[in-house]
């Protein structure tokens, strides 16, 4: 067979379990889907257009993803350098300005897309 189903459905399975995994533990990363949920109703609440409503999905999946790198990162400094070493914390500092960029960025995007909404 083409496609191993049993596979398939313990990778999705897995998947699920470090999804739900990172949402008990990262309080970032909850604040960040809060955040994705208002957005998203907004997206479909004032006529924005399909084109505009795809930039919002992938600026949010961006940034999730990165949360969730960021995140996987920590994690494995910690495993590697279990002691406060500078290196290892400019590297988890470096993991957090790439997420606060794209977020940045994401605030900018949404001002422009949805001031005319709110404010116009």
């Amino acid at each position: 067979m083409f496609v191993n189903l049993k596979r398939l459905i313990r990778s999705f399975a897995h998947a699920f379990k470090g999804l739900y995994f990172t949402l008990k533990r990262e309080q970032n990363f909850r604040l960040d889907i809060l955040i994705a949920i208002v957005v998203i109703a907004l997206a479909f609440y004032f006529p924005i257009g399909a084109l505009r409503r795809i930039v919002i999905v992938l600026i949010i999946a961006t940034i999730l993803v990165l949360e969730l790198v960021n995140s996987v990162m920590e994690r494995v400094i910690d495993i590697m350098k279990p002691r406060i070493d500078h290196t290892a914390k400019n590297i988890k500092d470096m993991m957090s300005a790439v997420v606060l960029i794209v977020a940045l960025a994401a605030i900018v995007i949404g001002i422009l897309v949805f001031w005319p909404y709110l404010f116009g």
